[in-house]
């Protein structure tokens, strides 16, 4: 089993885990300050727009967890903040991030779709290369598994097989399957903002549509999702939607004894969201900007006015001046 921790400082133990997020957010970061550059937006933009996001995120995925696990956490209210013992939430972080970058960017006088097109790639590839954190924790991985699946059938090299060896038993390696799909999309996702038809906007919601596909069918073999007892048509729904993965893998454990994972039905909801916004934007004549259109800050345009004003004030001053004279 590979080590956890990757040095330390007396007290202190740094951890491969977050050494892996702090990659994934800034090779996430060098992505948006490079398309930044095509609109002409300054690469500090980017640099602050990280600083809002991450502490956002980082408290969107702790709420999200909380709340749907608060049955863990109502007696010993104090375990909310020990974030460092686990319990976090992908989804969470999205919506967090979400909401500080809004802030962020209506400060900064820029439009959000506009900028979220922007981070696109970026958020997917800082996904695909957070999941090696949890790799390195051992975390986040599917059902059971033979070793001779791993090996023979996935021709997995023998650093992942070993680490997917918890206390002698193999588990599927879902943290790879992910890290791989969410690579794939990054590529994807570079290559259609490049393409005429791309409106404002539809670089975020094809993100989300990519990223929620792929968290469907791979929650589905993961033995640590969050789940709550629904009705059973709509387990039966989700089942059977899931069903041709079946054909390879089956289904993890759900660990709280419900019938439907939180994540595979926000999944769902999303991917459904995403198209018919997209179709409805169309249709209504909300999406004539193109991803391709020049992005302007409507907070440069008033700085620019208020000094083109002042100095035509200054030049008729002059004028009058020189008159007088």
């Amino acid at each position: 089993m590979l080590e956890s921790v990757a040095f330390s400082l007396g007290p202190i133990h740094v951890r491969w885990y977050g050494i892996i997020l702090g990659t994934a957010a800034l090779v996430g970061l060098m992505l948006a300050i490079r398309e930044g550059k095509r609109f002409k937006i300054v690469p500090d933009f980017f640099m602050d727009l990280l600083l809002v996001g991450v502490p956002s995120a980082i408290i969107g995925a702790r709420i999200y967890y909380v709340a749907f696990q608060w049955s863990d956490y109502k007696d010993n209210l104090w375990e909310i903040f020990m974030i460092w013992h686990g319990g976090i939430a992908i989804y969470g972080a999205l919506i967090g991030a979400i909401i500080g970058t809004w802030f962020y960017m209506r400060a900064k006088g820029y439009n959000f779709l506009r900028i979220a097109d922007i981070l696109a790639p970026g958020l997917l590839i800082g996904q695909a290369i957070g999941r090696w954190g949890n790799f390195m924790n051992q975390e986040a991985h599917g059902g059971p598994v033979e070793e001779s699946f791993l090996r023979n059938t996935l021709h997995l090299p023998n650093f992942i097989v070993n680490q997917m060896n918890i206390e002698g038993t193999y588990y599927h390696p879902a943290f790879l399957y992910e890290s791989v799909w969410s690579f794939v999309g990054v590529l994807f996702l570079i290559w259609l903002r490049r393409r005429p038809f791309m409106r404002a906007g539809e670089m975020f919601f094809t993100y989300f549509i990519w990223y929620s596909i792929g968290r469907f069918f791979i929650e589905g073999i993961r033995t640590d999702s969050l789940d709550f007892t629904g009705p059973s048509w709509l387990a039966s729904f989700v089942n059977a939607l899931w069903s041709p993965m079946k054909l390879v893998f089956e289904p993890g454990v759900m660990t709280y004894g419900g019938n439907v994972r939180f994540s595979q039905l926000l999944a769902l909801l999303i991917v459904i969201g995403m198209v018919i916004t997209i179709i409805v934007r169309r249709k209504k004549g909300y999406a004539d900007v193109r991803y391709s259109d020049p992005i302007v800050s409507t907070k440069a345009v008033e700085r620019n006015n208020v000094e083109k004003e002042e100095t035509e004030a200054h030049e008729g001053v002059n004028y009058d001046s020189n008159r007088t004279v």
